[in-house]
Formats: structure tokens, C-alpha cells, sequence
């Protein structure tokens, strides 16, 4: 896994910078990490539409501790009924790095006010992109935690 390219990987095959790279905080971030990064700053605004079009038609959506949502509508009906019921949405990253195959990594916190409750739930999310579109998001939590703190 890599957080970026180092210069020492330029001109060397899979992992040679390409055009789709660009300087981000002093260091390289390929276009699927940035995808990413603007993906989950998107979330704050609560505007489903532009959530999804993050998305290919067939994109596959995993909570994992419940069942798959399946294309792009599938995801429309679950966005549309939780930023409906959130009054506000922040997904925190804390870690963010970019696999060999060109899968993204986060560690994050999703902060939300949920019926005037606070939530902070870490979380694991992956993330892989098809022509720098989300074709599947898998997230990974303690339903234990998502409970205690909704109940």
C-alpha cells in the first residue's frame, strides 16, 4: 500500500506518476485518492445528487453489518432516506492510502446528529474506482457502537 508515490517510484511501471497525479499537502495523490477525499467532504453537504454521482450505474454499496445495496439506485433510495434524517453529516479521514490495484483505504470517523443525537462512529471504509467513479464502497463498524448511541 502506498499513501501517495514516492519520487523514487517515477518512471517505474505500475507505480509511475501520471498526469492524473497531482501535489497535494506536499505530496502526490493519484486521482482516486483524491476522488475519495472529495467523496467524503461531500457528505457535509447533505445533497444526494451530489453524492451520487460519485457512483457507476452498477456500483455496490456494503455497510457491512447489513446487506448490499446493489446500482446506483439502490444507493439513491439509502441516501436519500439517511441525509434526509440527518441533521448534519462530517466523515472525519484519519488515515487515507491507495492499494496497488488502485483501491482506496480510509480510516475515519463519521460524525452525525441523528434525531438530535451525536454519533461518532469509527469506521473502515474501502473503495474501489472504475474511470474515476466509486464501483464499490464497502464500510466497516461495530454495529454494537452505532446502537448504543442511536438507542
Amino acid at each position: 500500500m502506498r499513501a501517495g508515490s514516492s519520487r523514487s517510484s517515477i518512471g517505474r511501471g505500475r507505480r509511475s506518476l501520471s498526469a492524473r497525479q497531482r501535489r497535494r499537502g506536499g505530496i502526490l495523490a493519484s486521482a482516486n485518492l483524491e476522488t475519495v477525499r472529495r467523496f467524503c467532504e461531500a457528505f457535509s453537504r447533505r445533497d444526494p445528487e451530489e453524492v451520487l454521482a460519485f457512483f457507476t450505474e452498477d456500483a455496490v454499496y456494503h455497510n457491512m453489518p447489513l446487506p448490499p445495496v446493489q446500482g446506483k439506485a439502490g444507493i439513491k433510495t439509502v441516501l436519500d432516506m439517511f441525509l434526509k434524517l440527518a441533521e448534519s453529516v462530517e466523515f472525519i479521514v484519519l488515515k487515507i492510502a491507495e492499494g496497488d490495484d488502485g483501491a482506496v483505504l480510509t480510516e475515519r470517523v463519521d460524525k452525525f446528529s441523528l434525531g438530535g443525537k451525536n454519533v461518532e462512529l469509527p469506521v473502515m471504509g474501502v473503495f474501489e474506482l472504475t474511470d474515476g467513479k466509486i464501483s464499490a464502497w464497502r464500510d466497516y463498524f461495530d454495529m454494537a457502537a452505532w446502537t448504543r448511541q442511536t438507542s
